[in-house]
C-alpha cells in the first residue's frame, strides 16, 4: 500500500508518500508560503528535486498541486490518485478525547475544531489539510496526534496547581507535544538494546527550533517538557521555554501591551533569537559563538543547563534511567550541546564518550555511551513521517 503522509503548518505542507512494502520514501516534498504571491513547492522523487514556482492560494490548492504533481507524466511517481491507499495527518492537539490515531470522519472533524482554542496556531492548518483530502480523494485520512503519546501521563504529571475548576471547566492541562518524535525514537532505543521497551526507563531529547523531553517509563510517557501549549519546558528557537508567570502582568505594566503581544513576545521574539539578539537558527548562533558573541554562547549554556536539571528530574521521577537518546535537528547534530548537557553527571552512571560523539558520521543511528558509562546514550534520526505512515497503515488495516 501507498501512504501519503502531510504536515500541515500555518502557511506550509510537507509531504511525503510511503511504499509500506519497504517502507520507502517514493516522493517528498514541502509548499511554502502557502497564501503568498511568493509562493512554491518542492518535489523530489528518483533522487531529483524540482521547484514549483506559483501562487498557492490555501492548502486546498497545496494539496492539489501535490497530487497532480505526484501523476504527472515526467515526474511523477504514480499513474492514479487511486494507488494512494491512505493519507496519514499530522495532528497537533488530541486533547483528552485522543489518546491514540484515529481514522477521520465528521464526528473527528467537529472534535477537532472543538480543540482550536488549546493550538490556536497550528488545528486551523492541519484541519484544513484533511478537509482538502476528504474533497480531492477517496481515499481514507487518518489524524496522529502530537498530544497522543503523553495522554497516559499519570494526573501528578499533567495537573496545575489552579483551582480543579481550571481543569475540569477550561482543560487547563499539561499535553505534550512532539509525541510521535519522543514514541518512534524510544522504541528504536528498545530495538538496539534488544530489550522491551516495557522493561526500560528512557529519557529521549528532542532538540530543533522547537524543543521537549521525554521521561519515558514501562512503554509510556510519563512526564515531559512542553505544557499545556509548545511554549513550556526548554528554551527553544524563539520560544521563552518556562518563566515565572508574573513576568506576564510586569512586562504589560512596563509597556501597556496586550496579552496578543505579550503572547506574541514570549513565542516568536524570545529563546535564541531573543538572547543573541539576531537569529533563531542554531548554525548561525554558532557562528556567531565563533567570532567571540557572548550571548550566542550564552544560549547554549541556557539551553545545556536546562536539559541536564531534567535529566535529573525525570531520572529522579522514573527512578533512574537506561537511555538517554538525542534527536531531532540540533540533537543529532550539535556536538557540543550533547557533551556539555551530560557533563558532571557521572554520579548517574552517565559517561559519553567524547571521541565518538564528533567523529561518528552524521545521519546514522549511533551509541555514543563510554563502554563504563552504567546508561546507554545514543543519537537518534527521528522520522515522524514513518511513524505516521504507519500508524496509518495500522488503522486502515
Amino acid at each position: 500500500m501507498k501512504i501519503l503522509v502531510l504536515n500541515a503548518g500555518s502557511s506550509s505542507l510537507k509531504y511525503q508518500l510511503f511504499d509500506m512494502k519497504d517502507k520507502s520514501v517514493i516522493a517528498k516534498g514541502n509548499c511554502e508560503k502557502i497564501g503568498l504571491p511568493t509562493s512554491f513547492m518542492k518535489y523530489k522523487a528518483h533522487g531529483k528535486e524540482v521547484i514549483f514556482t506559483q501562487e498557492i492560494k490555501n492548502h486546498s490548492d497545496a494539496i492539489e498541486l501535490v497530487l497532480k504533481t505526484l501523476q504527472d507524466s515526467e515526474v511523477g511517481v504514480i499513474m492514479d490518485i487511486a494507488e494512494i491507499g491512505a493519507i496519514g495527518h499530522r495532528v497537533l492537539h488530541g486533547g483528552e478525547i485522543y489518546k491514540d490515531s484515529v481514522l477521520v470522519d465528521e464526528t473527528v472533524l467537529k472534535n477537532l475544531e472543538s480543540l482550536i482554542p488549546l493550538g490556536p496556531l497550528h488545528q486551523p492548518a492541519n484541519i484544513m489539510g484533511i478537509k482538502a483530502c476528504k474533497e480531492l480523494t477517496d481515499a481514507p485520512n487518518v489524524a496522529v496526534f502530537d498530544t497522543a503519546f503523553h495522554a497516559n501521563m499519570p494526573k501528578e504529571a499533567y495537573m496545575y496547581g489552579l483551582p480543579y475548576e481550571a481543569y475540569t471547566d477550561w482543560h487547563i492541562r499539561k499535553y505534550g507535544f512532539h509525541g510521535t518524535s519522543h514514541k518512534y525514537v524510544s522504541n528504536r532505543v528498545a530495538k538496539i538494546m534488544n530489550r522491551p521497551l516495557e522493561d526500560l526507563k528512557v529519557i529521549t531529547i528532542h532538540l530543533g527550533n522547537g524543543s521537549s523531553m521525554t521521561a519515558v517509563k514501562d512503554g509510556h510517557s510519563i512526564d515531559t517538557t512542553m505544557g499545556m501549549t509548545p511554549l513550556d519546558g526548554l528554551v527553544m528557537g524563539t520560544r521563552s521555554g518556562n518563566i515565572d508567570p508574573s513576568i506576564i502582568e510586569f512586562i504589560n505594566k512596563k509597556t501597556g501591551w496586550s496579552i496578543e503581544e505579550i503572547t506574541n513576545y514570549l513565542n516568536k521574539k524570545s529563546g535564541m533569537l531573543g538572547l543573541n539578539g539576531k537569529t533563531s537558527d542554531m548554525r548561525e548562533n554558532n557562528e556567531l559563538i565563533a567570532q567571540g558573541d557572548e550571548r550566542a554562547k550564552l544560549f547554549l549554556d541556557i539551553l545545556a543547563y536546562q536539559i541536564k536539571k531534567y535529566i535529573g528530574s525525570f531520572s529522579a521521577a522514573m527512578g533512574g534511567v537506561d537511555a538517554i537518546a538525542f534527536t531531532g535537528g540540533i540533537g543529532e547534530n550539535q556536538e557540543d550541546i550533547r557533551e556539555m548537557c551530560l557533563e558532571g553527571l557521572d554520579f548517574l552512571g552517565i559517561e559519553i564518550d567524547k571521541d565518538k560523539n564528533w567523529k561518528l558520521p552524521r545521519d546514522t543511528e549511533e551509541e555514543l555511551s563510554l563502554k563504563t558509562s552504567k546508561v546507554k546514550i545514543y543519537r537518534i534520526p527521528t522520522n515522524e513521517e514513518l511513524a505516521i505512515a504507519e500508524d496509518t497503515l495500522r488503522l486502515v488495516k
